[in-house]
């Protein structure tokens, strides 16, 4: 009888995660490196989780939770399947630009390696060209490389600025990360506008004044209607 049921109870999840996976397909979370649709560890973790905090996973609301948390986790993790190399391709260019490019305000959201809960905010990214430029886009792909893990944003804005460093060789790079930690926000402290800003300088962005206030003057400043 209790095989029967177990039998039964095991395909009644196997429908379960495939309507799940279908729903998730639909906004474009495929499976990835945590596994199929079956994802069994992850999701029997999710499961024991839901348990301890006193919920029934078996009720309507919650069959498909552990399915979805392991397709988000993949999703929202997925920096560690992707490297600088590969975002950034062959759009490394020959130019003899010499002035600052800068990006604004590329939005970002990561999740924060001490309590697993998000961090969201904006990047600022500049650097000055010594013979090459890169492709506009693949700035802030180069964010999604480092955001897409479990971060600090102290160390997130480091490896920032060293990539655009290893990829351009540049007379310098300066990055500034503002973001909000909802594990400020919803708990402990549960300072809602508080806003953590780093910053990284490299080069000619750290040794020359005019230069690093030219930058954060950018970064901070409004920027002309219609530019």
């Amino acid at each position: 009888m209790s095989n029967t049921m177990g039998a039964r109870r095991k395909a009644a999840r196997g429908e379960s995660d495939a309507a799940a996976l279908a729903e998730l397909r639909e906004f474009g979370e495929e499976p990835s490196r945590i596994g199929g649709a079956q994802c069994t560890a992850l999701q029997d973790l999710v499961r024991t989780q839901l348990e301890i905090l006193g919920e029934d996973p078996d009720r309507e609301g919650l069959k498909k939770t552990p399915l979805r948390v392991s397709r988000a986790m993949a999703w929202l993790t997925r920096g560690y399947e992707m490297n600088v190399a590969d975002v950034v391709g062959d759009a490394v260019f020959e130019e003899p630009h010499e002035s600052m490019v800068m990006v604004r305000d590329v939005e970002f959201y990561s999740m924060c390696e001490h309590h697993m809960l998000p961090f969201y905010g904006r990047v600022h990214l500049a650097y000055i060209p010594r013979g090459h430029i890169v492709g506009l886009s693949k700035l802030p792909r180069i964010v999604e490389v480092f955001a897409r893990r479990l971060q600090v944003q102290e160390r997130l804005t480091e490896q920032v600025a060293d990539a655009i460093d290893g990829v351009l060789r540049p007379a310098g790079v300066g990055v500034v990360v503002e973001a909000y930690h909802l594990c400020m926000m919803m708990r402990g402290v549960q300072k809602q506008a508080s806003r953590t800003v780093t910053s990284s300088l490299k080069g000619s962005f750290r040794d020359d004044a005019r230069t690093r206030d030219e930058f954060l003057r950018l970064a901070y400043g409004s920027v002309p209607t219609g530019l």
